[in-house]
């Protein structure tokens, strides 16, 4: 493999891209004909929003395009890497070229700049980031570990994601149209039998349950949280301050979390679903991604001061 191919993606494009190639003489930008640019290949990213289109269409059409696309020459064609969405809105603009960066990369780094540029931006389905990484493992022999350096994320993530491709195709197609999430599909993987899974898929979607509903759903049962002896039992706060810290949690660790107590003292309750998923947490809460240094090094019901 190349040595430009270790480059790391975490910090976002330029990370892929040399230094001094865009600035200086190591870049070539044009304006190209619009009709001769050919798709990417492996664009992780297949669907795109209509209106989000349109808002952008008008928006070229009065500024024009503000960032060129990233483009590579490939059998006498311009073969799009990175832009997808500006160029299918400058096409409905209706405008006859499009500012173009045409640079030379490998297959692999046209992959793995089109899925960071989706990453960067949010803008791919569970289902697309999770091909992208299967694809970059199957086609180019990257283990996880390498593909959680270039994207920037934890190993466990990528191994996560990439487990969401055993569930069964009716299953993916919903998280595809974001009809479940990430949170729902989780408890599934737990689930051996396919018939199983999708037996609660179809009551997940039936009933519109959420992420709670469904944990209790597949597990049969709903944890509670211990009680001392006296009988004093710690309440689950409705603090709109300890709320946000509840919010920010959860979307940093992906899982239930509930806080017990005040604002002076109580204690944080994160919950895991497998062996995997304990992992998982445990390599996010150790690799510096928690805000505060005491919730790192913390278990997951360890007390906690707000």
């Amino acid at each position: 493999m190349a040595a430009s191919n270790n480059r790391g993606l975490g910090k976002g494009l330029g990370a892929l891209i040399p230094q001094g190639s865009v600035f200086t003489g190591g870049r070539t930008i044009l304006n190209l004909d619009i009709n001769s640019i050919v798709p990417n290949p492996r664009q992780p990213r297949t669907q795109f929003s209509k209106e989000s289109l349109q808002e952008l269409a008008d928006s070229i059409k009065s500024q024009g395009v503000i960032e060129p696309i990233l483009t590579r020459m490939r059998d006498g064609k311009y073969e799009l890497i990175a832009g997808e969405r500006r160029l299918r809105a400058a096409k409905l603009a209706g405008i006859a070229a499009i500012p173009a960066i045409v640079k030379d990369f490998t297959d692999q780094q046209s992959l793995e700049i089109a899925l960071i540029e989706n990453l960067m931006r949010d803008d791919l389905n569970s289902m697309e980031e999770a091909e992208g990484y299967a694809r970059l493992a199957s086609e180019f022999g990257l283990t996880q570990e390498e593909i959680a350096k270039r994207v920037g994320k934890d190993r466990s993530t990528i191994a996560n994601m990439i487990r969401l491709l055993s569930l069964p195709k009716q299953i993916k197609d919903s998280l595809r149209r974001k009809e479940i999430t990430i949170g729902h599909a989780r408890p599934l993987l737990t689930v051996e039998d396919a018939e199983k899974q999708l037996h609660f898929w179809r009551e997940i979607v039936k009933s519109n349950l959420s992420v709670r509903d469904t944990e209790i759903l597949v597990t049969g049962k709903e944890s509670k949280p211990a009680h001392k002896k006296s009988g004093r039992k710690r309440i689950f706060t409705h603090n709109t301050e300890l709320n946000a810290v509840v919010e920010k949690l959860t979307e940093i660790l992906a899982t239930k979390v509930r806080v017990f107590g005040s604002q002076e003292r109580g204690k944080i309750e994160v919950e895991y679903y497998s062996k995997e998923d304990l992992e998982r947490l445990l390599e996010i809460m150790t690799s510096g991604k928690l805000a505060r240094p005491a919730a790192e090094a913390a278990p997951a019901s360890a007390p906690n001061n707000p």
